[in-house]
């Protein structure tokens, strides 16, 4: 039998197996697999050498633990990360001037245009909490508003979200952690997918509300609401009164209304979990190829997962708009470096076992599929944690790997859209933002259907890149004019505000 494989590029010396090879399966490269390989994994071409790397998208993603030979199956058992090796940042090498479309082309879509000018795609009223403390309240809150039935007649309205975390308290009240959590409640609460916010606090935490007030010049108004159970007088009273503030929210939520909106007011935040061994092959390359798209409109797309760009970023810092914002980048790798080293963790504790199982093997790998999420297009700035993004682009933005975390940095930096990619099926949602679901693989897309919304498995039967990023592209305006995603359909995205929480708990 001769099954099928993909080389990547000419100097690879693995292919990658696009259905299962049993032992005595030749290949249309003319090599004869010694040992069953799984689908998505890889099999050698040539003979490598111990120590010797192994080449796959072109790019060194490991070295041999073992003799290989050619036919065998390549993975955790005969390949590893190896030691750190020196990359060429060659900061700018390859940029290139963006080539916008023309303003009378450009694509539009209907969306809310805020006070401050940007777009939203959605149109919820939310309930934050400065403090885990908080949590509860601002969960009965929302139930109490869905259980009166009061959102019928606000149709306008897609809903009343409480948006709680686990942190707040028991942490310094400056310094990293204090930032970032700062930078996310108020990335949130002015989020443009958000008509307005409640604000929920139990009064003795840390993280005073008072003090955000302060330091961003905010007051009360029919957008902005705050209040504490201890002033409040306990939970039942801040309850009944934080049902009170809502309604009195509601008209002018209400009143906002859909308009044809140009896509250069789009942020398209960009997320991949659970990847597999066809991530970098079909949906990253294909997202990559909307996100340019995208960006020639004048839109802004985020790429983020800093641990899972680790080993790539030399190819990120070739198309640095400047070689300050290429050094930006290569500063947050080397925190990273730090940071994992100071809790016990290493750089390559990323793949997960699922990415294993699906073909990925290190971490240079998996970063090397991850990275073509952002599409080819100059690299304009680089963000800290849920900054505010106001460069549009392509940009970065440094956040975990792990998607809750980061998504939450993206949508507080302002993200009106999310495309999330997986391979082994991720279950994901994310309110206020809508995330747009894409499949690696058909044999997954198939099996998960509620979940998917694009399958980009196709791309191994001859849809070309191109073709799928310009369907993904016209999904992206589609859900921003208000159509459902199949993760809102099923109702996910309360539990997925997860702010990345840095330095001591206390």
């Amino acid at each position: 039998m001769t099954a099928r494989t993909l080389r990547l590029h000419p100097d690879d010396n693995v292919v990658v197996a696009l259905d299962v090879l049993q032992a005595g399966n030749s290949t249309e490269s003319g090599v004869v697999a010694a040992a069953r390989v799984p689908k998505g994994h890889k099999m050698a071409t040539v003979p490598v050498a111990v120590g010797q790397p192994v080449l796959k998208f072109g790019q060194v993603i490991g070295f041999a633990t073992r003799p290989v030979a050619p036919g065998d199956w390549v993975h955790e058992h005969n390949l590893a990360m190896g030691e750190d090796f020196a990359r060429d940042y060659a900061f700018g090498r390859a940029t290139r001037l963006d080539s916008f479309v023309p303003d009378e082309e450009r694509a539009t879509f209907q969306g809310f245009r805020r006070a401050d000018g940007r777009a939203g795609t959605r149109n919820y009223l939310a309930i934050l909490t400065s403090v885990n403390c908080s949590a509860s309240v601002a969960r009965f809150i929302a139930k109490e508003v869905e259980r009166s039935g009061v959102l019928a007649d606000y149709p306008h309205v897609d809903g009343v979200i409480p948006l709680v975390h686990g942190t707040g308290c028991g942490m310094a009240d400056r310094g990293e952690g204090f930032e970032a959590l700062k930078r996310t409640q108020w990335g949130y609460a002015t989020n443009p997918n958000i008509a307005g916010v409640l604000l929920v606090g139990l009064g003795c935490e840390v993280f005073q509300i008072g003090r955000m007030k302060s330091e961003y010049g905010l007051s009360e108004s029919d957008r902005f609401r705050t209040m504490t159970i201890q002033d409040e007088g306990g939970t039942r009273r801040t309850v009944e009164n934080g049902v009170k503030r809502l309604l009195e929210m509601l008209p002018a939520a209400d009143a906002a209304r859909r308009e044809t909106m140009p896509a250069a007011d789009l942020v398209l935040a960009l997320q991949c979990g659970g990847s597999d061994g066809y991530s970098g092959i079909t949906a990253n390359p294909a997202l990559g190829a909307a996100a340019d798209l995208l960006i020639d409109h004048g839109g802004t797309a985020i790429l983020s997962e800093t641990p899972e760009i680790y080993g790539a970023e030399h190819l990120l810092t070739r198309r640095a708009a400047t070689r300050e914002v290429g050094e930006r980048l290569v500063d947050t790798i080397r925190w990273w470096e730090d940071y994992t080293r100071r809790n016990g963790g290493e750089m390559n504790n990323n793949p997960s076992p699922g990415n294993k199982a699906g073909g990925l093997t290190t971490i240079l790998e998996k970063s090397l599929g991850a990275a073509a999420k952002g599409g080819t297009r100059d690299l304009k700035a680089v963000y800290r944690y849920a900054e505010r993004v106001t460069e549009r682009g392509f940009v970065f933005m440094d956040t975990p790997g792990y998607d809750p975390v980061s998504a939450t940095g993206q949508v507080a930096g302002g993200a009106n859209v999310l495309c999330f990619t997986t391979g082994r099926g991720s279950a994901y949602g994310c309110k206020p933002t809508p995330s747009i679901k894409l499949a690696t693989n058909s044999d997954m897309a198939r099996h998960m259907a509620d979940d998917m919304d694009v399958d980009c498995g196709d791309v191994l039967d001859g849809v070309s890149i191109a073709d799928k990023g310009r369907d993904i592209f016209a999904r992206i305006l589609a859900v921003a004019s208000g159509e459902l995603t199949k993760s809102e359909a099923l109702g996910y995205g309360d539990a997925e505000f997860v702010p990345w929480q840095i330095g001591a708990t206390m």
